[in-house]
């Protein structure tokens, strides 16, 4: 059965099957992606940010339940995308392999609609239109969206790499260090908006001073000091590993093979508000799940 899973901060709204109308074609358990084999060639690098590794903090004692408690950890070498995966890179895959996203599948994806402040199971919503069948199609330097886990898991075997983990997620967008955000301490750098994040302090209250409601361009805000943009905001990124608690945890949650962790934030509105852009922060989703603002960047 298909669930979607909408992070919220802390609190989590399910939209599953059964809030469907009746129909025949509805799968009623998960449908895996299908094995696509890699490409032949060596991946290529030449986009990558490649990251030397070693010691670092992983997570914080002053953010939400789920950063906490920071603790160390060794990264070992790799290489991180530098942008998100966009809508026409992941044309590119699709016509290549006659891929089909599980959004295709299902035929709909999760979609938030502004005007109703809820979010809703959109037929027709794909990675090729983003907000439904009969709205605009999605704008190829536009990071792709409308991907589950197993879809950007398909895309990254396809060109010979893997998805991030949480870990070298956050090692990368600390620069190596343990900056709070990607860029830097705080949100705004001299009044200039660094990243494609949300303003206001509820979901009705959008004021748009970044200058997109939804995605924008990948790499319209430059880079960070590593080199990587879109590190915060934009999309959520899919990260390779399960979601779990940090060891030592107060409370810890259920290991569930079938949730991995997301990264990042993204231009909708959390409850968490400009937390939820820090290099720490997280969220996560069934591995089925698709939604309109989340998406994902390479590593190897």
């Amino acid at each position: 059965m298909k669930h979607i899973i909408i992070t919220v901060a802390l609190v989590a709204s399910v939209i599953s099957c059964k809030e469907k109308t009746k129909k025949e074609a509805v799968p009623t358990k998960v449908e895996q992606a299908p094995s696509v084999a890699p490409t032949p060639v060596k991946a290529d690098t030449s986009n990558m940010v490649h990251f030397k590794g070693g010691k670092i903090t992983i997570g914080s004692d002053k953010g939400t339940a789920i950063e906490k408690p920071a603790f160390e950890k060794e990264i070992a070498p790799f290489y991180l995308d530098k942008n998100l995966v966009t809508v026409a890179e992941f044309r590119t895959f699709v016509e290549a392999t006659n891929y089909k996203t599980e959004a295709e599948k299902f035929g709909d994806s999760g979609v938030f609609l502004f005007d109703q402040g809820q979010w809703t199971l959109m037929p027709g919503a794909t990675w090729e239109y983003p907000l439904g069948e009969t709205e605009a199609k999605s704008i190829d330097n536009h990071p792709v969206t409308h991907v589950s886990w197993n879809d950007a898991k398909a895309y990254a075997n396809w060109v010979g790499k893997r998805l991030p983990t949480e870990f070298e997620w956050e090692f990368a967008a600390k620069n190596g260090g343990n900056s709070t955000y990607p860029w830097g301490e705080t949100v705004l750098v001299n009044g200039k908006h660094q990243a494609n994040v949300w303003q206001g302090a509820t979901v009705q209250d959008a004021k748009i001073e970044d200058g997109y409601k939804l995605t924008s361009p990948v790499g319209h805000y430059g880079e960070t000091p590593a080199g990587l943009s879109d590190m915060a905001g934009n999309v959520w990124q899919w990260c390779e590993n399960t979601f779990e608690s940090y060891p030592g945890a107060a409370r810890p949650d259920p290991k569930d093979p079938n949730f991995k962790t997301t990264r990042g934030g993204a231009f909708m509105f959390d409850q968490a508000l400009e937390k939820s852009f820090t290099t720490t922060f997280r969220a996560k989703n069934s591995i089925d799940t698709s939604l309109f603002n989340t998406g994902f960047r390479c590593a190897k």
